[in-house]
């Protein structure tokens, strides 16, 4: 663990006498302003930590369809949690609400705990203490920043639309990914919608130009990221339905001060470039450090407007 402190130490202090450091390789620069790397720098430090055993890495997820984990009197304990948000789905895409479920959410929060300063909620056994959510629960608003999965099955109920349109109203954030081609993409541009009328909140391009792509990692592109079934099955294809999801797309939804409130990636799978870091190199030189410098600005936007 030493090792691994040392390596990804970049994000976490700087010394006033010394404003350049590096760190696997990269030159960073250190001192008032805020640290940004390249996602060349991002593949040099997670593979660092990859060959550290780390008991909190999500080791593999196969045919494994996780429960719910519900929010508890203790678990916001003034740290990062990630939250990810239940819904009912009308029709099969993924897994629904749960693709990728759990193991995007314990890899993401080990890394962005190694990577940041963000202190992780840990729960009794030291691992992240990640919540699922509904829209109807309380403990929604208690999260400053919602993943979506699999958004393109989601239909929402009337009480749902308007507890999702409150939390986003009030501060909260949705990071919507891993939703493919045409109907995916159409059926939940609607739902969105009837939760943000687009007429109020329309759903726009975001541009690299954006300050969430340099939050902490300079981000020039989003590839396309396909899950790793696919990618094993496909021998490496990237888009999961063909030409109908063959060109990434990134919108996102502001309020009226340009706080951004959705960000969405449609036909990239990037959570799981968290879940299955640890189960194929190959997989992981490709898609992980992409997929986390992505994450990380991210959150980190979220949690800081």
């Amino acid at each position: 663990m030493e090792r691994l402190r040392q390596t990804l130490g970049s994000a976490r202090a700087y010394k006033k006498s010394a404003p350049v450091a590096e760190y696997a390789g990269c030159r960073v620069m250190r001192g008032r302003i805020r640290v940004t790397l390249s996602v060349a720098c991002v593949a040099a430090m997670i593979a660092a930590a990859a060959a550290v055993v780390h008991a909190q890495i999500w080791r593999g997820g196969y045919g494994f369809y996780g429960v719910p984990k519900h929010a508890t009197k203790t678990t916001f304990a003034g740290a990062f949690n990630h939250c990810r948000l239940m819904f009912m789905s009308d029709h099969r895409e993924k897994r629904g609400w749960s693709t990728d479920y759990p193991g995007a959410d314990i890899n993401f929060s080990v890394r962005l705990g190694e990577l940041t300063r963000t202190r992780i909620t840990k729960d009794k056994t030291g691992d992240p203490d990640y919540i699922t959510v509904a829209a109807t629960e309380p403990s929604l608003f208690m999260c400053p920043y919602i993943l979506v999965e699999d958004g393109g099955s989601a239909r929402f109920s009337d009480e749902e639309v308007l507890k999702l349109r409150e939390y986003l109203e009030k501060g909260g954030f949705l990071f919507v990914s891993d939703y493919w081609g045409t109907r995916a993409g159409e059926q939940w541009d609607e739902e969105i919608g009837r939760v943000l009328p687009p007429e109020k909140y329309p759903i726009v391009d975001l541009p690299f130009t954006h300050p969430l792509w340099q939050m902490m990692y300079t981000v020039k592109e989003v590839r396309q990221m396909a899950s790793i079934q696919f990618w094993r099955r496909s021998g490496g294809g990237i888009s999961e339905r063909g030409e109908d999801s063959s060109v990434v797309e990134v919108k996102a939804i502001a309020d009226s001060h340009g706080r951004l409130m959705v960000v969405m990636i449609h036909n990239s799978d990037i959570p799981d470039g968290w879940e299955r870091e640890a189960e194929d190199p190959q997989y992981f030189y490709k898609f992980s450090p992409d997929a986390y410098a992505v994450g990380i600005n991210v959150v980190l936007y979220a949690l800081t407007h």
